[in-house]
């Protein structure tokens, strides 16, 4: 494994370890200052890391008596020592304090990370959920894997 991918993997364990530890400062700063977000949710997208951190927040807030998961699935990366693209599907689960999973959805998630000063950071980050033909409604589980 190269370098960049095992930084590459640190990013993902620290983002999971970030939203189970509700840690907001530690999920901001898998960011670039400059970071655009592409959400899912109701907002075309977040143009600065305060912009997004406001809407991290709420989600961090938003189950307070129940436990986040976050699952990477099917991960492939393409990278240069100072520039990597990642996509994945990504499970988020809410579990109740007895470890019950209350909800869960999945994402198409894509980064954009650069590297700067030995740390990759993401510069872009794209979810989103195919959309259904004949309700238009967002379909948030995989039905099967391809």
């Amino acid at each position: 494994m190269s370098e960049i991918e095992a930084s590459i993997d640190r990013v993902i364990e620290a983002y999971r370890a970030s939203v189970a530890a509700r840690d907001i400062d530690a999920f901001m700063h898998l960011y670039d200052p400059t970071a655009r977000v592409f959400d899912a949710w109701g907002v075309w997208s977040y143009e600065t890391v305060p912009a997004w951190r406001v809407a991290v927040e709420g989600w961090f807030v938003s189950h307070p008596a129940d436990r986040f998961s976050v699952v990477f699935e099917d991960v492939r990366s393409v990278s240069t020592p100072a520039f990597a693209s990642v996509s994945a599907i990504v499970t988020y689960a809410v579990h109740s304090a007895r470890g019950e999973q209350l909800n869960a959805m999945q994402n198409r998630l894509t980064w954009v990370l650069k590297t700067s000063g030995h740390v990759p950071r993401i510069i872009h980050e794209h979810t989103s959920a195919p959309v259904g033909f004949d309700d238009q409604k967002a379909i948030l589980q995989r039905a099967s894997k391809p």
